[in-house]
This record gives structure tokens, sequence and C-alpha cells, in this order.
């Protein structure tokens, strides 16, 4: 069929902007990948019945959108462990959480959502802070937001989008940036390291995991370094205390842990590789580090092997 044919043709250079938008919505870079799929086999179904009113880019932008707005309807919000409570400082604590008893918010690797061209905005858009930020809006604020402020499209574009008023959207978008500003942080306190210094400091990191070097992985954190480790729901605050407890809990035997460089949500980010008790390098976790003016700030480690298909890497090695 000619009309669908030049759909995949027109529409696939929009693909990785519509995996960030659905992240953005979902927090959850599975179902980011499952609505996009959604999305460009509705809009190959529909592509003949496309009078071209609006641009391809809105049309599919609005099939997304709605994706995910339906996918949202009843569903918890996505979160991290700070969300939850207080910090732990003892690092004999206990780690238990009932299976399945939160949404967890999902790392997307880089390579997955940038074009060169939008890569530092997509960056910012998208890192850890910004969207445990995002998932405090409720839904269709949180589709106001990021189609008017990250993908910029007009009010008037997203109030056909969404199928309200210009005016509907403006007060919207209003009550969602003045709750964006009470929960998320400060530009100043984010740090981007270059190219050159994040792979410096993901090179120090890997090396210190992998030679069990405590005095080295306690030189890179600043003195009120987060860590947390979900679907583990208690997290840690404090060097002291993150040290101590990965000595006693995370850190293995020189050998047993692979380390491999990436880049997750913006941020210098690292696959860990561990040894099982059948003696494979298994995928264990992903590391994604939020750098701060005197080190690494936070530590979020993905207790998830299963995200390791979306960062393109095997289950083992």
């Amino acid at each position: 069929m000619p009309a669908q044919e030049d759909f995949i043709e027109q529409a696939a250079p929009f693909r990785a902007e519509l995996i960030a938008h659905c992240y953005r919505m979902l927090g959850s870079v599975h179902d980011a990948e499952d609505l996009v799929q959604e999305t460009y086999l509705r809009g190959w179904r529909g592509y003949q019945a496309f009078e071209e009113r609006a641009a391809l880019r809105t049309w599919l932008y609005r099939i997304a959108t709605t994706a995910c707005l339906r996918a949202l309807e009843n569903r918890a919000r996505r979160v991290l462990p700070a969300g939850l409570g207080d910090s732990s400082i003892d690092p004999n604590t206990g780690l238990e959480g009932g299976p399945g008893a939160y949404q967890w918010l999902e790392p997307i690797p880089d390579a997955l959502i940038q074009a060169p061209e939008e890569a530092l905005a997509v960056k910012n858009s998208v890192r850890l802070a910004v969207m445990t930020a995002l998932q405090e809006l409720p839904a269709r604020q949180r589709a106001v937001l990021i189609l008017r402020d990250v993908v910029q499209f007009s009010a008037a574009e997203v109030a056909e989008l969404l199928e309200t008023t210009p005016a509907a959207i403006n007060s919207a978008l209003q009550r969602a940036r003045a709750r964006l500003t009470e929960v998320a942080p400060a530009e100043e306190d984010t740090v981007e390291p270059g190219d050159a210094a994040s792979r410096e400091l993901l090179d120090r990191y890997c090396a210190a995991f992998e030679n069990a070097d405590i005095a080295a992985l306690t030189e890179l954190l600043q003195a009120d370094v987060r860590l947390e480790m979900p679907p583990v729901p208690v997290w840690f605050t404090g060097r002291d205390t993150v040290v101590e407890f990965l000595i006693i809990r995370a850190f293995a035997k020189v050998g047993d842990i692979v380390m491999i460089p990436t880049a997750a949500n913006g941020q210098p980010a690292v696959a860990e590789y561990r040894r099982s008790a059948d003696d494979v390098m298994a995928a264990h976790s992903i590391h994604v580090l939020n750098a701060g003016a005197a080190g690494i700030a936070a530590m979020t480690v993905f207790l998830d092997p299963a995200l390791f298909s979306a960062f393109g890497l095997p289950a083992s090695r």
C-alpha cells in the first residue's frame, strides 16, 4: 500500500523524540517503547485517512499523548525511594519491601532518545530529578507542561491536540509550572560534567567497584551523597553511611564485578555485571550518577536486570 509505505518513511525520523515524550509521561522505558510502537501502528492504520490538516509530527504526538493518558488512568505515579520517606543512616537496617508495592521510575538510555541537534534539551528534560518531579503532576497537567515547555508546541496546538481551549491550556500550564517549581531541584544544584570529566568520573567509579577499592570510591563521593536502590524502598544519605553500606552489603572480591560505562537520563551511568552462584557474569543493575560540585551527589542503582535489554546489553557476559 503506497500510503502506508509513505507513512513508514515519513514517520521514522520522529521515533526518538516520541520515545522521549512517552518516557517523560510514563516514567518507564518499557512502557514508552510499547506505546510508541502502538502509536506507529495506529498511525500506519489511519494514514490513508490523514488529511494533513496538521503536520505529521503533531498528529503523531496526538496519538502518542492520547495513548499515554489512557495508560495513566487509575495508575499510581512512579517514584524513587527518596520520595517515600526519610533516609536511613543505619547501613545495617533491613531492606525489605513488598514486591509490587510501588511503581518505580525506570532509567532510559541516552542512545534511545537523543538526536544530536536536540541532545542538550533532551538531557535536561529527562534527568532523574526532573523525571521524579514530573511524576508529581496530574497526568493531563504533565502532558500540557511537556508539550508546551519541552516539545515547544503553541497553546493553540496543544489545545487542538488535547481537544480543549487555549485558555484551559494556559491555566493548566500555570498550575503545572508552579507545582514543578516546588518539587524540582534548582538549576544551580545540578552540575553537568563535560564529556572528558564525565568519562573520567565513570572510569574511576568503575575501577573502584571492580577493584573493591573503598578509598577510591570514598574520594568520589560528596559528604551528603545519596544512595537509592529501587526496588529497595530504604535509601541512605551521608558518605560514611553509604560507604559502610557498600562495604557490608554490596562490594565483592576482585574479579566478581564488571562495570560497563554507558549514559542514562542525560547523566553518567554504568551497567553492572556480577558473578552468580553458577559462575556466570550476570546482569545485575544500572547505576545512574548525579554529579555535584564536590563529587558524586547521588547514586541511583536500579536493581533490575530486565533493564539491560533497553540498553542493548546482554543478560550475561
